[in-house]
């Protein structure tokens, strides 16, 4: 299994145009082979920090998301509505147990 937790920041004003993006992403995702557990969290102290967080069947299934229609086009969208000033951050975990 993969976990990934992957944080992102909006603008502010980006917000009203970025949720529906969000929202096609959860639900396009959670459709596709290996997909555990596909979650977006906001942030109750910050409403422009988003976070993913996944978990796939393995790296493969991870990295066939990585080049889905939706997320090819998605993500390059969110990514234009985001606060370039606030660190973007992607991680990926393995189970140790």
């Amino acid at each position: 299994m993969i976990k990934v937790i992957a944080h992102n920041f909006l603008k502010k004003e980006n917000l009203a145009a970025a949720l529906p993006l969000y929202e096609e992403m959860v639900a396009e995702t959670r459709k596709e082979d290996g997909c555990i557990q596909y979650e977006l969290y906001r942030d109750s102290a910050d409403e422009t920090h988003f976070v993913f967080d996944e978990s796939w069947e393995s790296q493969a299934h991870l990295d066939a998301h990585m080049k889905t229609a939706h997320f090819t086009t998605l993500i390059p969208q969110i990514s234009a509505l985001a606060d370039a000033s606030r660190a973007k951050d992607v991680q990926i975990f393995t189970p140790v147990y």
